[in-house]
């Protein structure tokens, strides 16, 4: 009939005894002409649709399609989370035998592995040094965090395109709690003087660059001369971590700095360069920094990201608002904002509490006097 797709899914058992696979009852029929329903709806939908055991490895390649759409260096960092974390762990287990106890494992494992560090390809994998202490184990907490989150969110997509029956094996495993609250850490205004006159010409440009603009490091290396504009006092910075341009305010001592470093160079020029008008590649400022900070004594050493976070602790302090904040760095929304600088910032209620609460005069010295006994009272 026109309109209608016709597809032969067995014998009936008017003859023969239905045996569930060729032959087939009415109870038979009618679950396999609702699976058969199910598997065109989902691929008219644009899901994957094999046949067999379907597998975390499937999940995650299914979800990565939906995934990919959207592009940038958001879909390399999870396919990279995926391929280092899940897939070699879990990858060939099926999706229905996953069992809240076998992800409740591998996510508290996570938090208990060492971090990786930078290795030469094909050699074996280098980790660092294990760290102690509260803060250490928070962050191997939030890392491990951040790993179940893609793992939740490739499985959710294959339930919801019908290859699981249930949710309920990774919807009962919970994530660390309060881990995320990081310490932001950042430099005083003494500290960033310091800092700046220990490094050496070429990265005291970069690190002067980011305090000012609260640039990742990633986006200094790529801005151009083009990208600065003297008209109007901005930077534009093409290539973010959210893959959107942004335009980056620059104080009057951002635009002298800036203006120094763009004469007499072409609009495809690179604005920071290394000594000898290199290119700053992906892990050139990790040594510089180090040595500079031995140099201005900043212990422990900071990583080139703090000075992003300084500047945004920076205009907190003084109470820019946390949506100019925002913009400036370049986050998707305020909850980041306020996650890592509302605290910093100058409120109502400290402000009402200090201007009004009477000084009682007890936090400063204190004589203690020795009370000689009274011998009337003694006897």
């Amino acid at each position: 009939m026109a309109g209608y797709a016709e597809h032969r899914i067995g014998t009936t058992d008017d003859l023969q005894d239905a045996d569930g696979v060729a032959v087939l009852d009415y109870r038979q029929a009618q679950g396999a002409a609702r699976g058969w329903w199910q598997t065109e709806a989902r691929r008219e939908e644009g899901h994957d649709t094999r046949q067999g055991p379907f597998t975390v490895a499937d999940a995650w390649v299914d979800y990565l399609k939906a995934y990919d759409r959207r592009g940038g260096k958001a879909v390399y960092d999870t396919r990279r989370v995926a391929e280092t974390h899940i897939l070699p762990a879990l990858g060939t287990t099926t999706v229905a035998k996953l069992t809240a106890r076998k992800i409740t494992d591998w996510h508290h494992g996570l938090a208990e592995k060492r971090a990786r560090a930078r290795t030469r390809p094909g050699r074996k994998q280098n980790y660092r040094k294990a760290e102690t202490g509260p803060d250490a184990v928070r962050r191997r907490r939030a890392t491990a965090n951040r790993i179940l989150t893609v793992l939740k969110a490739a499985l959710n997509h294959a339930w919801k395109a019908g290859h699981v029956l249930s949710d309920d094996a990774w919807r009962r495993v919970k994530p660390f709690k309060a881990v995320d609250t990081a310490r932001v850490r950042y430099l005083s205004e003494a500290e960033c003087v310091r800092l700046v006159n220990a490094c050496e010409p070429a990265f005291r440009n970069l690190v002067r660059g980011a305090l000012l603009t609260g640039c990742r490091y990633s986006e200094l290396a790529a801005l151009r001369a083009a990208d600065f504009n003297a008209d109007a006092g901005i930077a534009t910075v093409r290539q973010s971590k959210a893959d959107k341009p942004r335009h980056v305010v620059l104080t009057d001592e951002g635009q002298r700095l800036f203006a120094t470093l763009t004469a007499g160079k072409l609009g495809d020029d690179p604005i920071f360069t290394r000594r000898g008008r290199g290119i700053w590649g992906k892990s050139h400022q990790m040594r510089l920094m180090l040595e500079a900070c031995e140099r201005a004594k900043i212990k422990p050493a900071i990583s080139f990201h703090v000075l992003r976070h300084t500047h945004g602790s920076t205009l907190a302090m003084r109470g820019v608002p946390m949506g100019v904040i925002a913009e400036q760095l370049g986050h998707a929304g305020t909850r980041m904002t306020e996650k890592h600088y509302a605290h910093l910032a100058p409120s109502y209620v400290a402000e009402t509490i200090r201007a009004h609460f009477p000084t009682l005069g007890i936090a400063g010295d204190t004589t203690v006097t020795a009370m000689k006994p009274n011998p009337a009272r003694s006897q």
